[in-house]
């Protein structure tokens, strides 16, 4: 990472595992330092991005598994093109909800796709690139569901996949953190908000 280039973090983890919650939190910390936050998400950082989003996870009714990672896929490749890689080059800090983990566990492990296969796609769609650092937020998927039906919004189509569905993405997620442990930050998502904060700054703060 040059001294000008930005810094890149994506979170990762299941439906409900606080995403959402932390990167808000890491965002407000990294501006209250003076430095430009981009904080956006997969699928729908962009205007392409939305119509893929309302695509993948609203379409009513089955999406082949194939169709279904080759869509992501092309989110990610408009997405890091147009919205990512400029921030970077302007040396801001991008936080990110997802970004081609997702892909390995979800299309990969969930739809039983070959997961090398996934993620090749997502890296010939982006040229390579790869977050600076990797939060995984790591929950019990029937932790996650409570957290979830106690959201008074209707499911989408990955979130109201059955047990089993969820089981194998968990598993997928640790595999791929096991494997780059120098990108990934795994953390028990069933601590209190303040104590992750906590963790996730202390990760972060000598990389700004």
């Amino acid at each position: 990472m040059s001294a000008d280039r930005g810094l890149w973090i994506t979170f990762e983890g299941g439906d409900g595992s606080g995403k959402t919650t932390q990167s808000r939190l890491l965002q407000e910390w990294i501006e209250a330092t003076g430095r430009t936050v981009v904080r956006t998400r997969e699928p729908g950082g962009t205007e392409v991005g939305v119509l893929i989003r309302d695509i993948v996870l609203h379409h009513r009714g089955d999406i082949a598994p194939r169709a279904e990672a080759l869509l992501y896929a092309a989110d990610r490749a408009h997405h890091v093109a147009t919205l990512v890689e400029p921030a970077l080059a302007r040396g801001e800090v991008v936080i990110q909800d997802r970004y081609l983990d997702s892909s390995v566990a979800y299309q990969g492990a969930g739809r039983v796709l070959d997961a090398t296969e996934v993620r090749d796609l997502s890296l010939w769609a982006t040229g390579g690139a790869l977050p600076d650092v990797t939060v995984l937020l790591d929950l019990d998927p029937a932790v996650a569901r409570v957290r979830l039906d106690a959201v008074d919004k209707p499911f989408d189509r990955l979130e109201a996949e059955k047990a089993d569905f969820h089981a194998r993405v968990r598993a997928a997620f640790l595999a791929l953190a096991e494997t780059e442990p120098e990108r990934f930050l795994v953390l028990d998502a069933s601590r209190s908000v303040e104590e992750l904060a906590a963790a996730v700054r202390a990760r972060i703060e000598p990389l700004l």
